[in-house]
């Protein structure tokens, strides 16, 4: 196996009649803030692409600049950090964003896709419907990434340059965030065409886990607190209905700040406890990966009376069913986290 390649393990299984049929490969990494692994499953150690989870530090420069001289509340905070579902409060509030600086939709070089409010809840799109920028999932972040570029006085033109200002100056929250200098992050290009870093699990869970930290940052201060108490407390914008990021932060009652990335990427911190969960399902898909995400809260005991179990279970899978309803099979965890 070539050395840049994830040693992932298997995380979760799909049987029928009680035989495994499917088997998903993957990593979890549980860090605290220190930076110290408590438990694991997997590789921690090699990059994997971060995706949408890293977008509460590509707002990081913004929020600690120029939150103030904006107004920008918690609402705005929170859809900075999106991977909205391009419902009507998301698309009204990007485009109040991007009116501040005197800017519209067309300054937006993410492109454009259905939105994803319709995909996530079994619901078929309006016939002849067209949608732009503004709904796309990381409108939010492009909005965030321009007013970046103005409080910076730079162009807002071929802001997702890699050596545009504003890009800099993400590079180089990422590299104070996961503690990697910045000639060692891992750059690719990112869905919605902003650049993006593959990291180590266990640099992303830190990262995390400082993001939930109560003690300001000595770079950039107040700001990680205002990001993570923002998703937190508005998890309907960071995701919106029928979305995991959304079940998961209700489901932790204002405890848990918790981000998706695409491809089978998911972060999740704990307030109170100063830990946090990086996980990356090796094939990208979601669904396995919540099974094994709900199975490591167990296992790490966070499933306690303080839980929301109702919303937790709306991020597992039902039976499976054939074409004539009869139940097939489960999906199953077979994560097992150890201790580092």
């Amino acid at each position: 196996m070539p050395p840049h390649w994830p040693r992932h393990v298997p995380i979760a299984v799909s049987c029928r009649g009680g035989h495994p049929e499917n088997v998903h490969h993957g990593s979890f990494a549980v860090v605290d803030r220190a930076g110290r692994v408590l438990a694991k499953a997997g590789d921690v150690d090699t990059p994997v692409f971060t995706r949408s989870s890293l977008k509460p530090f590509q707002a990081m420069p913004l929020i600690a600049r120029s939150a103030e001289r904006l107004a920008l509340d918690e609402a705005d905070i929170a859809l900075l950090c999106a991977s909205h579902n391009g419902e009507p409060e998301h698309v009204a509030r990007v485009a109040a964003l991007l009116a501040r600086i005197g800017a519209d939709e067309s300054a937006l070089a993410c492109g454009a896709h259905e939105p994803y409010v319709f995909r996530f809840n079994g619901l078929t799109p309006p016939t002849g419907e067209r949608y732009g920028p503004l709904h796309h999932n990381c409108s939010g972040k492009h909005a965030g990434m321009l007013l970046l570029a103005e409080a910076l006085g730079a162009p807002l033109a071929g802001y997702l340059a890699p050596d545009h200002p504003a890009q800099r100056e993400i590079a180089r929250c990422v590299s104070h965030w996961s503690g990697l200098p910045e000639a060692a992050l891992v750059r690719g290009l990112d869905g919605c065409s902003a650049p993006n870093f593959a990291l180590p699990l266990r640099s992303l869970a830190q990262a995390f886990a400082r993001l939930a930290s109560p003690e300001p940052d000595p770079v950039y201060g107040q700001a990680p607190q205002r990001i993570a108490r923002a998703m937190s407390r508005h998890p309907h914008l960071v995701s919106g209905r029928g979305r995991n990021d959304l079940f998961l932060m209700r489901a932790g009652r204002g405890d848990w700040v918790s981000k998706v990335g695409a491809d089978g990427v998911q972060a999740l911190a704990s307030f109170r406890r100063g830990i946090a969960i990086a996980a990356k399902c090796g094939d990208g898909q979601l669904t396995p990966l919540m099974v094994a995400l709900v199975a490591a809260l167990e296992q790490l005991g966070w499933i306690d009376d303080g839980i929301d179990r109702e919303e937790l279970a709306r991020l597992l899978p039902p039976p499976m069913q054939n074409a004539a309803g009869a139940e097939v099979g489960e999906m199953r965890a077979v994560l097992h986290l150890s201790a580092a």
